[in-house]
């Protein structure tokens, strides 16, 4: 019987593939010529972009005119035993299905021949029955053709990216050559593209280039190993950066960014794969509303745009914006901002993660100081209202790792100084040793928690995350905000309402809300950076005209400034890069649009502030609603001659030379000149600051609450905090003109934030340097 029972399977098995051999026919070839588009609408269903490329961007090439190391390329990537082995190989099949089964991710387990098949005649669906017909298929095909003609097809089908099917197409998409004149290295990038050409398209996803070259040097290193490439030949290789990517005409303005956005939405999440999505006929409906999405390219418009004069200013010409919008109860991307024109500027700068966020990130820290309950040194809890030495290269206690001391901005000596105060002059010193008392691996737990990516590049657990040299982009950074705006509670940003096929609907992932951090610590941390906007170096975000909360940053060398705010309804994140156009490499932009320097506070917070007034016209505005940690309330009297020795603020980032706040956007107009030390202090210093700083300040604040009234959310505090601050610090000294030459400086101690006592006395005594 167990005999009888094993023949009967054998025959079985024999039958069963006697029968798939004879039944599957090799096809005709599943013709690019029938790819239809995909359609991206707004939430409304408009149409927002329709990518309408009629077939694939494909020229085949015989593989006689294809250079040996490229094919040797391709195959030390790909398949190194092509030529020795079967068509199929069970063993690698058997071991790709076990391996997705057991969740160790989706592997084709394909051969080069498979893969052709799938390419050619087939289609990317992960079916059962399409894997039979791959099977079959390739065995009958192996019989008829050549090793050779299966391996010149598959170079002509294989999809590398930027709508380029075929090695022939890659090499003019890429580098802007024909296949024939390739280098070693360049013929070797274009094998690594093949695994996966969203990933490693470095010129389109720069923080992806370590991934890239290690993918690049595992091509190289097995085509030395294969004897196809001499020891001495590969050590010469350098990697070899590929042009910069077009983008198609009908993708003009800001549709082109939202369809990759919304396409490497789609891939990562594991939505649509990647091949079957650029096959097309996907009917998409986005989460972007289109009003907010004009309203945000209204403000990069007239704020930004219209002082860009490439004539007369050589580094305008580097000037790139990028911006995201989040609705923080939904984690909706309501409107994204790319760029200037994806014909123009092809890589999204809402979604690039390779500009440092500086600043932005230190509200972070805050948060996860209060959500561990975390200690200074001495023993103190850390509050709004926790005394830090201040003091310039102070060197952090309680680290292991080795002395180090960051520099504040303009080397700023602080002396003894609040949380709250600190966070509003962006005080280095503070908060690599506020990083420290947490721990700067819980620190990096809590970014993540709240939406900054694990895998973010420079996301290191050192005094140093404090500082932001982490690379995080706009929309990482617009999540994270989001989740404090929330009180606490995390859920992924989805770019995508709905997808369908042919009618039928495509699954998407549930959005899963958590709670990332406690109420206490998010709103503790909303409190204090609501102080940076009435009073700190973001009041230009007092023009939305809405309760709001925010912080300033910049990257080292000035080569990114940035805004990240939100209010109870919208947190949108805003970001001016400075990249060279002809090499993509990153460039100060010292002078850029008439400035001395660009700030946080300045271009970046007055788009913010624009598109925030309009993007919520007509909708009440709200007060934020704020559960805070026992002792946040707790005023500190600081001694009026505390700021004696205070040289001025600024975002710690860069080290600015010239007279406004590093993030204030105020040097050009509020620095030594217009309020510097001579006006500052003679006209709205010492005298009018301290005295309306120490009176007003004092009385109102005190008086409205220890957080000015306005994180407490008390309606006297809220009317006066707000009327008052725009008035004599933002109107006519603030990021308008950035300094104290109309007491704007001195004059932001009247609008009743907490230590209105001391922002009298820190810029009647700093000048202009305070404006903002």
């Amino acid at each position: 019987m167990v005999l009888a029972g094993f023949i009967f399977v054998v025959l079985l098995l024999v039958g069963g593939f006697t029968a798939g051999y004879l039944l599957i026919d090799i096809p005709p070839a599943n013709a690019m010529a029938t790819k239809q588009a995909n359609v991206y609408l707004y939430a409304d269903g408009t149409e927002l972009a329709r990518d309408s490329s009629k077939g694939a961007n494909r020229e085949n090439v015989p593989l006689s005119q294809v250079p040996k190391h490229v094919q040797h390329a391709v195959l030390a990537a790909e398949d190194r035993d092509f030529y020795g082995e079967s068509a199929v190989d069970p063993k690698a099949m058997l071991r790709a299905a076990w391996n997705t089964v057991t969740g160790k991710g989706k592997q084709s387990g394909s051969t080069i021949t498979q893969q052709y098949v799938k390419n050619y005649y087939l289609g990317q669906e992960q079916t059962v029955t399409r894997k039979v017909k791959e099977f079959f298929i390739s065995i009958k095909l192996d019989r008829e053709v050549s090793k050779d003609d299966i391996l010149e097809g598959y170079l002509n089908t294989s999809y590398f990216g930027r709508n380029a099917y075929g090695v022939q197409a890659a090499a003019q998409a890429y580098y802007g050559k024909d296949i024939e004149k390739l280098s070693v290295a360049q013929g070797a990038y274009l094998a690594t593209l093949v695994n996966s050409p969203n990933a490693y398209d470095v010129a389109t996803h720069p923080e992806n280039r370590a991934n890239a070259e290690g993918r690049w040097n595992y091509v190289l290193n097995g085509m030395v190993k294969e004897g196809w490439l001499d020891s001495a030949d590969r050590q010469e290789q350098k990697f070899p950066m590929p042009k910069q990517a077009k983008g198609a005409a009908g993708m003009s303005g800001q549709r082109g960014y939202v369809k990759d956005a919304v396409n490497d939405y789609l891939i990562a999440n594991k939505i649509v794969d990647e091949k079957a999505l650029n096959k097309g006929g996907y009917r998409i409906t986005t989460t972007l509303q289109k009003p907010k999405q004009d309203a945000f390219v209204e403000a990069v418009d007239e704020q930004v745009m219209s002082k860009v004069d490439k004539k007369a200013r050589k580094i305008d010409k580097n000037v790139r914006v990028g911006g995201a919008s989040v609705d923080p109860k939904t984690g909706k991307v309501v409107a994204m901002y790319g760029g200037i024109d994806y014909t123009k500027q092809f890589v999204n700068n809402a979604t690039r993660r390779d500009y440092q966020v500086g600043s932005t990130f230190k509200p972070f820290v805050f948060t996860s100081a209060v959500q561990n309950g975390s200690t200074t040194q001495s023993g103190q809890t850390i509050t709004p209202n926790t005394v830090y030495d201040g003091n310039n290269r102070r060197p952090v206690q309680g680290w292991d790792g080795g002395q180090y001391a960051p520099a504040n901005e303009d080397d700023g000596m602080y002396g003894d100084i609040t949380v709250r105060e600190a966070t509003d002059k962006s005080v280095n010193s503070v908060y690599a040793q506020m990083a420290v008392d947490v721990g700067s691996d819980k620190v990096k737990d809590t970014a993540v928690a709240l939406g900054v990516p694990e895998k973010t590049p420079d996301l290191t657990a050192s005094p140093s995350i404090a500082l932001g040299p982490s690379t995080a982009s706009v929309l990482d950074m617009t999540e994270a905000y989001a989740t404090l705006a929330n009180h606490g509670q995390h859920g992924s940003y989805t770019m995508v309402e709905k997808i369908t096929k042919g009618g039928e609907e495509v699954a998407l992932p549930e959005r899963g809300e958590r709670t990332a951090v406690s109420r206490e610590a998010a709103d503790t941390t909303t409190s204090i950076l609501r102080s940076v906007v009435d009073s700190g170096t973001g009041t230009a975000a007092l023009a939305a005209g809405r309760p709001a909360a925010g912080k300033t940053g910049t990257a080292e060398e000035d080569k990114a400034a940035w805004f990240a705010g939100y209010t109870p309804d919208l947190a949108t994140v805003v970001a001016i890069m400075g990249a060279d156009p002809a090499t993509a490499k990153q460039t100060p932009l010292y002078g850029a649009l008439g400035e001395a320097r660009i700030n946080g506070g300045g271009y970046p917070a007055r788009v913010w502030a624009q598109f925030t007034k309009d993007a919520l016209e007509g909708k009440p505005a709200k007060e934020f609603d704020l559960e805070l940690e026992a002792g946040a309330d707790v005023p500190v009297q600081p001694d009026p001659s505390d700021g004696a020795e205070e040289p001025g603020t600024g975002d710690e980032d860069t080290g600015g030379a010239t007279g406004g706040d590093e993030d204030t956007g105020g040097t050009a107009d509020g620095g030594a000149t217009d309020g510097g030390a001579t006006p500052g202090q003679d006209q709205g210093g010492q005298t009018q600051g301290q005295d309306q700083g120490q009176t007003q300040g004092q009385n109102q604040g005190q008086n409205q609450g220890p957080t000015g009234g306005q994180d407490q959310g008390q309606t006297q505090g809220q009317t006066q905090g707000q009327n008052q601050g725009p008035t004599g610090g933002g109107a006519d000294g603030g990021a308008a003109d950035g300094g104290a030459a109309d007491g704007g400086a001195d004059q932001g101690g009247q609008q009743g934030a907490l230590g209105g006592l001391t922002q009298g006395t820190t810029t009647g005594r700093g000048g202009g340097r305070n404006g903002d």
